[in-house]
């Protein structure tokens, strides 16, 4: 079922200019200004000239048709069937990168099916990229206006804010509640209408983040967070984050990204993970390690994509790598030190099966980092320095395997109307990782309690292994009678998190997504058997 809301109205000239300063300025907070108010006059400076170098080109006076389409969060050229449901037209998709056009028009695996299942048969169905996107449409629609005018001359802004309300309601250290949020400002402007750099784009992502972490203040787990938008960076009121020029070469065939960049935005995530709170921007066995500057945690690196075949996407990388908690604002660069490089690639086979063309992401990832990390088995204790070998420093790769597939279609021909099963295995460097192995497996399921069909329900299990050398050396520690680190009050061996939501669009642009967490052995260890969290995910978009 689709729904659709058309207005008219009139825009003034003037006052178009002016929503465009108004929503350069909501980036300013009074925190912002004391923390970091030169950084904040630059943004604003160059958001406002964007806006004056766009405004001679308005036509005075002009009504704004205004609509409110089905939710779109990708772009998906699909027909997947002849049912009423899917015959309203999609008006507009929001992606981030444009569709590219494969190197060769020919099928790699997907030509191997059987031509009754393989929908890219009869006709390129390319899907584009996964976007971070979890709201669909906007809180006040009579903006839409403006901001189609600004898209038209090359200004794309999105404001949004995301918070959550999290309580330890049994086990753990104690009961209590913790409330963390984000406000994130995207920006994307196309050089092309800007500036007549066609073909290039500057991207950027700042956001604000306050509250505390439920892990830490009530469930006694310090390695893997209960909550997403409280990280690496805690409360910080002007963030940087991603800070990138992209272009496509080659008659849109190869796309490149270049600048400040969080890897797990590009590599080892999706959409359907970023539903879930514990693996949002990617499973905790990725984006706990350094070199996997996890959101909103940026570096300088560039990744390049290609489609070598129609049914296959490429993207690989160099990426500095350096300790996550430094520059924990994204501004302080020169307080970066890059201990080594850190080298991506992932190779993902995106089928279509039938005449639903029920899509498919089955990837492939490995990343090296050259930086040298010395053997977790940390400090032995003084008798056994001379019989147990601490090993040499050394680097640490990471593998992956990542699925998802789409097994019923509903509401609409887009990637996320219909229900998916996923599973994934991630598995790094035991000696020098702190979780040597990842396994989850999960659902996201569109529409499934009648007369709310866009709904969507989640649920996602994931075990979790800690390095053996690490286990070892807290070991010997505590049979030494010596500190074991802090916060940890045994050897570390495993842990394991149940996940489960139910995601409800109250309006369009705003989201209320009920949430259920249980944590089996909190710090890793046997000394807390468990905790169960209950909370509220709130989304809106502006």
């Amino acid at each position: 079922m689709t729904y659709n809301l058309h207005l008219t109205v009139a825009v003034p000239e003037g006052l178009r200019l002016l929503l465009c300063f108004v929503v350069s300025f909501l980036i300013i907070s009074a925190r912002t200004v004391v923390i970091r108010g030169r950084c904040c006059l630059v943004w604003f400076v160059v958001s406002a000239v964007c806006c004056v170098a766009a405004y001679p080109a308005c036509a005075q006076d002009t009504p704004a048709s205004l609509h409110i389409a089905q939710p779109v969060t990708e772009l998906a050229r699909v027909d997947p069937g002849h049912s009423p449901a899917n015959k309203a037209k999609v008006t507009s998709v929001q992606v981030t990168s444009p569709t590219l056009e494969s190197l060769f028009k020919t099928e790699s695996i997907s030509a191997l099916l059987n031509s009754s299942v393989d929908a890219l048969r009869v006709s390129d169905v390319s899907a584009g990229y996964y976007v971070p996107a979890q709201t669909f449409g906007h809180l006040v629609p009579q903006l839409d206006g403006p901001r189609k005018w600004l898209e038209n001359k090359g200004i794309s802004l999105q404001l949004s804010y995301k918070g959550e309300g999290i309580a330890n309601v049994a086990g753990g250290v104690r009961r209590g509640m913790d409330y963390a949020h984000e406000i994130t400002l995207i920006t994307r402007l196309d050089l092309g209408k800007l500036f007549d750099l066609s073909g290039w784009y500057f991207n950027a992502v700042m956001l604000e983040r306050a509250g505390r972490q439920v892990s830490y203040d009530y469930v006694g787990e310090h390695r893997i967070l209960l909550s997403e938008v409280y990280s690496l960076s805690g409360s910080v009121a002007a963030h940087l984050a991603d800070m990138y020029l992209e272009k496509t070469f080659f008659h849109n065939r190869v796309n490149v990204h270049a600048g400040r960049i969080t890897l797990t935005h590009t590599y080892a995530t999706s959409v359907l993970l970023c539903t879930f709170i514990i693996q949002c921007s990617a499973p905790v066995g990725i984006k706990s390690q350094q070199g996997w500057s996890v959101y909103p945690k940026a570096t300088w690196g560039g990744t390049v994509r290609v489609r070598p075949a129609r049914d296959l996407v490429l993207i690989t990388g160099v990426y500095q790598s350096s300790p996550l908690a430094e520059n924990p604002s994204g501004w302080a660069w020169g307080a970066e030190h890059g201990t080594g490089v850190m080298l991506p690639v992932e190779l993902t086979w995106q089928p279509f099966f039938g005449r639903r063309k029920l899509p498919g992401h089955y990837k492939v990832g490995f990343a090296h980092d050259t930086s040298p990390y010395a053997d977790l088995i940390g400090t032995l204790p003084a008798a056994l320095r001379n019989s147990m070998k601490v090993l040499k420093p050394r680097p640490r790769d990471t593998f992956y395997i990542e699925v998802d597939q789409m097994i019923y279609r509903k509401q609409g021909n887009h990637q996320m109307a219909g229900g998916y099963l996923m599973a994934g295995y991630i598995h790094n460097t035991p000696s020098v990782s702190v979780f040597s192995d990842q396994v989850y497996v999960g659902a996201s399921l569109l529409g499934i309690i009648p007369y709310r069909p866009f709904d969507r329900f989640g649920v996602m299990y994931s075990y979790y292994k800690l390095s053996n050398r690490l286990s070892e050396g807290q070991r010997l520690r505590r049979d030494a009678g010596m500190s074991m680190g802090a916060f940890v009050n045994g050897p570390q061996t495993h842990t394991a998190t149940l996940e489960v939501y139910y995601g409800i669009p109250v309006i369009p642009g705003l989201v209320a997504q009920p949430v259920f967490e249980y944590m089996f052995r909190p710090g890793e260890t046997s000394r807390i058997p468990d905790a169960a969290l209950l909370g509220l995910k709130v989304m809106a978009t502006l």
